[in-house]
């Protein structure tokens, strides 16, 4: 699978969502959807279990529509947030409070580029 990073930084290929959505793998399913409802303290069921990552056209887990950083970096057009000129900003900020290692990733595409 080649890799797809998500607008927030999220690597997409290493996602139990993404893996089971790809190879429609409900046992997968099933165990995200139980470790995520633990992990996030909502009750995910095994039909949220379907993404193609954010930045597809294809599926989408249930909240995608309201992720402000997809709303930004769609609106700006990027591929992710490691793209865009504003980055970082709060919106990023809040989010690597939960997600750190999302945090290196767009770190070291911005770096790339420069």
């Amino acid at each position: 699978m080649e890799k797809q990073t998500a607008y927030c930084g999220l690597n997409c290929t290493d996602c139990g969502a993404y893996i089971a959505t790809q190879k429609n793998d409900n046992k997968k399913r099933k165990e995200v959807a139980a470790d995520w409802t633990k992990r996030y303290n909502y009750p995910f069921k095994i039909e949220d279990i379907n993404c193609d990552g954010c930045t597809s056209t294809g599926k989408h887990i249930g909240h995608w529509n309201m992720c402000q950083i997809r709303i930004c970096g769609q609106e700006k057009g990027v591929k992710n947030c490691g793209w865009c000129a504003d980055y970082p900003c709060e919106k990023t900020d809040a989010f690597f409070k939960m997600a750190p290692d999302c945090k290196k990733a767009l770190d070291a595409i911005k770096q790339s580029r420069s």
